[in-house]
């Protein structure tokens, strides 16, 4: 039975099956937050040996998209999603090695087959949403999808966090001794292991669940063929660009928090993720609200590159001295006391919430047969997580320093302006 043929039936397990699948990728892929820091710390990394933390994780896209589509093609996309999980499963498996011999090699390698299994299982999960309801209101559904994986955004760090509470060797940003970086290591090889186990049950269960595949689509020429198809559409290839520069302002404001507040000296930077992905979840919140009764996706979009554009600004020249927004959102409330500029950090999250589920739909619209291929280009975009921290850790090291080197995001939410007003409509290259 096909998706479509079963919209007149219940959706609602196949939607709790998928708001499953995107919590776990929110859990794994956000975690990295307070891995990078914690790995600086205890590997004794420089900022740029830290980003490749990232890099390896989200690299791993650009290699194993369009083989993702094409497994997707063969097997269908309900057991390209279980492929997925297992596959990150391994990963999780790799990570006590990593640990045990404090090789990070390893820790890269491990790194890099996560990004993978998470590659198969976006490149499935993601028009799996799309198609399974009307494509004006795709948006919203990815966004409802979105609040789940962000929230796991918020509970991954403060999991890990809680777990790591008895290895933190120190709070401030110094060298270690061999037994303190020895408590840090093993602190890590039982989350893990339960990580693990818990993706190759849930890789079982979403098996033999009662998951609707989609119906498949006709073929229409081989794979270089519609790849070819698929790279005439500028509405399309521009809104792969859009992700790829989204993801790297994302991962910047999501995962680089941390280390800046580490060089801040700020206790439990483990933590700092949670912050940005709280208002990531607020951000989808709002889009359920607002897409499409007051605004339209591309209006949403507009408005986030903007908000992203003056964020960014306050970031780079904000006084890390004042205290002054946390006294008055989160002290109150028994939060601790943060400098203004981890908040302008984390209020990124704001801005870059509605994007992902916006452009979406606008890159996806008309595709047809081309849809799966399509799905795997956009993933690909998923590669900017690799090069926005990396790029981000190069001008670290510059006279700009961590605060000034925020600075990279500007361009990207400028293209991201671009794609909302006038990208998303071009129907052919001039």
């Amino acid at each position: 039975m096909t998706a479509e043929q079963s919209k007149g039936q219940s959706s609602m397990m196949p939607m709790v099956i998928v708001a499953i699948l995107f919590f776990v990728l929110g859990f794994a892929t956000w975690l990295n937050g307070s891995l990078m820091p914690y790995l600086k710390q205890m590997l004794q990394l420089t900022p740029l040996q830290a980003s490749l933390i990232l890099f390896s994780f989200y690299i791993a896209v650009t290699f194993t998209a369009l083989p993702s589509a094409w497994l997707i093609r063969k097997l269908g996309y309900k057991n390209g999603m279980a492929l997925g999980m297992a596959v990150m499963m391994l990963a999780g498996l790799l990570y006590i090695p990593a640990a045990q011999t404090q090789s990070f090699a390893l820790f890269l390698l491990a790194q890099l087959v996560i990004g993978t299994g998470q590659t198969l299982l976006q490149t499935a999960v993601n028009p799996y949403v799309v198609k399974i309801g009307p494509e004006s209101t795709a948006a919203v559904r990815i966004s409802i999808m979105g609040i789940l994986n962000k929230t796991a955004g918020v509970a991954a760090p403060m999991v890990f966090t809680a777990l790591m509470a008895s290895s933190f060797a120190s709070t401030a940003d110094t060298p270690l001794t061999q037994q303190q970086i020895d408590t840090m290591a093993a602190g890590l090889v039982m989350p893990y292991f339960g990580l693990a186990v818990f993706l190759g049950l849930l890789a079982l269960a979403v098996k033999f669940s009662p998951l609707p595949e989609l119906a498949k689509e006709a073929s229409q020429g081989a794979g270089l063929t519609q790849l070819k198809a698929a790279l005439a559409k500028p509405s399309l290839m521009l809104g792969v660009l859009a992700l790829f520069v989204y993801v790297a302002v994302e991962v910047i404001a999501g995962d680089t928090i941390g280390l800046f507040a580490l060089s801040l000296g700020v206790e439990r930077y483990t933590v700092m993720t949670s912050y940005t992905m709280g208002c990531m979840v607020l951000g989808y919140v709002l889009g359920i609200i607002l897409i499409p009764r007051l605004l339209s996706q591309q209006k949403a979009l507009a408005i986030s590159a903007v908000l992203g554009v003056i964020l960014t600004l306050a970031v780079v020249f904000g006084n890390n001295e004042s205290y002054a927004i946390s006294k008055v959102l989160l002290v109150p409330f028994g939060g601790v006391a943060l400098p203004d500029t981890l908040m302008f950090i984390a209020f990124l999250g704001l801005a870059n919430a509605i994007v992902w589920p916006a452009v979406w739909p606008l890159a996806l619209s008309g595709l047809g047969h081309l849809t799966s291929i399509g799905s795997a280009l956009l993933i690909m975009g998923i590669a900017g997580g690799a090069f926005g921290p990396l790029v981000w850790g190069l001008f670290s090291s510059t006279g700009l320093g961590q605060q000034g080197a925020y600075v990279v995001m500007l361009p990207c939410y400028a293209f991201i302006l671009f794609y909302a007003i006038k990208g998303h409509k071009l129907s052919r290259w001039k």
